[in-house]
């Protein structure tokens, strides 16, 4: 009796392994027909929480689609990481695609997917102006805006000739590198500055000053920050980027059906450093400057805005045919 139950226990034991064996290959298969994408973001920050969004909520996974996000400062940078292969999509300005093409890049980027649509940045300074600040009280005044060039500082100019004033009515310093700016505001250097989420809302904390104004509704609508792939790719795997557009446009449609605090909680593990209420703060500050657009379209119209305000800061060389550069086609 015993041998015949010993028996028995070894049967178990074996059809256990068996299954187990089975689903683990089962699922193995299933992760294996997923597509691995690795995405090249310039910064990592809220005013991202869409895409976030979308790889949280399981947008991505439903897609069969499986993101690695890489941090890659600098739109230079992530421009370059997805023409050299590193990376198959880039998140950054879509000036950086411009200034690849003008370089006569042959596999050159477009750009298929909005996320942003206006500057992230906010005008920081006393709070005694907080309620009744106007633009016009800028005049004469220094105002910490970041390294010349830099698509910060240009957003900056351009929303100051939008508001009526002309750089030589303000005192643009170019002097403090991005990474500084706080400290050399902190340190009395400006009378104002301007900074992204959430160094703004920690100068804020901390009682050296109150967030103004958005730069990004000073400045206008601008394709501020896009997804973009090399010509080849794009066109040798448009299933995976149709794919992946359609992820980005849950993520959009997600963040403008619902509230700030929700938000934050689905893309606290981005952030382990910020508390769930300084991110709904932040999120809840995006969201009241519009800065996500509501579809994955890039119009032509914010895209020619960008092409003008570049104009402005003489930082383009042609301007370059709007469906050169961007492909529409994967938006719905």
């Amino acid at each position: 009796m015993k041998k015949i139950y010993y028996i028995v226990g070894v049967i178990s034991l074996c059809l256990v392994c068996f299954v187990g064996i089975y689903f683990g290959f089962k699922n193995n298969e299933e992760d294996n027909t997923k597509d691995k994408l690795v995405v090249a973001e310039v910064t990592h920050s809220a005013f991202y929480a869409p895409f976030y969004v979308s790889i949280h909520k399981g947008f991505f996974d439903k897609e069969d689609l499986d993101i690695e996000v890489i941090l890659t400062s600098g739109a230079d940078k992530v421009a370059s990481a997805v023409l050299s292969g590193d990376a198959n999509i880039g998140l950054a300005g879509l000036e950086a695609t411009l200034y690849e093409y003008e370089n006569g890049a042959e596999d050159y980027l477009v750009n298929f997917s909005s996320l942003t649509k206006r500057d992230g940045q906010f005008l920081v300074g006393d709070c005694n102006l907080k309620d009744n600040f106007d633009p016009s009280m800028l005049k004469d005044k220094r105002v910490l805006a970041g390294r010349a060039g830099g698509m910060p500082s240009m957003v900056f100019e351009y929303a100051l000739y939008k508001n009526g004033l002309s750089k030589k009515d303000v005192i643009v310093d170019n002097s403090v590198e991005f990474a500084s700016l706080s400290g050399a505001y902190i340190g009395g250097n400006g009378d104002f500055v301007n900074l992204f989420e959430p160094t703004a809302l920690a100068i804020e904390k901390e009682g050296y000053g109150c967030v103004l104004a958005s730069i990004g509704l000073m400045s206008g609508e601008v394709p501020y920050t896009v997804f973009s792939t090399k010509k080849s790719y794009l066109n040798n795997n448009k299933d995976v980027i149709e794919r992946f557009t359609k992820a980005i446009g849950e993520g959009l449609k997600f963040v403008k059906e619902h509230d700030s605090h929700e938000i934050a909680k689905i893309i606290k593990d981005e952030f382990p450093d910020t508390s769930i209420e300084d991110l709904t703060k932040v999120v809840d500050r995006y969201k009241e400057a519009d800065s996500w657009w509501d579809t994955t379209y890039i119009s032509e119209e914010a895209y020619n805005n960008l092409l003008d305000l570049m104009e402005y800061n003489n930082a383009l060389t042609e301007r370059v045919d709007f469906k050169t550069l961007v492909d529409n086609s994967f938006n719905e």
